[in-house]
């Protein structure tokens, strides 16, 4: 997870800039990496370098799982207990490209992250950043440990967005080996970027 790097301690502590309430506190870390990284569906690649925190801080635009390791390992660093989560999610305004990709709309092990506050474990989701969000119309999502912020069921005109249909438990650690064998099994191994390659020209997800 990372989250005792010096790195990720420092962009922790800079967010925070002093804020004490924990509410507060995890809204303004769960704000930033929303929108610190881009989303990319493209961007899976399968060297498990690129999925500590630190390394995730420093790269580039990313998808879902790194997204969530860098909220989780944030929020650890300012001493908030957090876990790794996961669903399955049918997303239902996909684009043609990665639809066609993908061959089909079930998002196997989506991350999210679930945070301990106030006695009750709370699940939030950063992985869409707020520009992509208002491109797909919805609004982006805001979490600060009261209640749940996982992906929209519906876009802004009332049309079917995101259906969670299974839950695949909460972990200390990124399960790493499950998640790329299960992605190489659902998708095959097209949506693996290679190693430094160029991902797919997708206007969709692109700035």
């Amino acid at each position: 997870m990372d989250s005792d790097h010096a790195d990720v301690r420092a962009f922790t502590e800079t967010v925070l800039g002093g804020a004490q309430d924990p509410h507060e506190r995890i809204r303004l870390l769960f704000a930033a990496v929303r929108d610190h990284l881009r989303y990319d569906p493209y961007s899976v690649t399968a060297d498990p370098a690129d999925y500590r925190a630190s390394a995730i801080l420093a790269g580039g635009p990313t998808w879902c799982v790194p997204k969530a390791v860098l909220l989780t390992a944030c929020l650890r660093a300012a001493g908030i207990p957090a876990m790794l989560g996961f669903s399955d999610v049918r997303n239902h305004l996909n684009s043609a490209s990665l639809l066609e990709l993908m061959g089909t709309d079930l998002f196997v092990f989506h991350g999210w992250t679930a945070t301990h506050v106030d006695g009750e474990w709370r699940k939030g989701s950063p992985a869409f950043n707020a520009e992509l969000c208002r491109r797909f119309g919805v609004a982006p999502l805001d979490f600060d440990g009261t209640q749940d912020a996982l992906l929209h069921a519906a876009d802004g005109e009332g049309r079917r967005h995101m259906e969670y249909v299974r839950e695949r438990g909460t972990y200390l650690d990124l399960p790493f080996d499950t998640v790329m064998t299960t992605l190489v099994e659902t998708y095959g191994p097209a949506m693996m970027r290679p190693h430094r390659g160029k991902a797919p020209e997708d206007p969709a997800f692109r700035p």
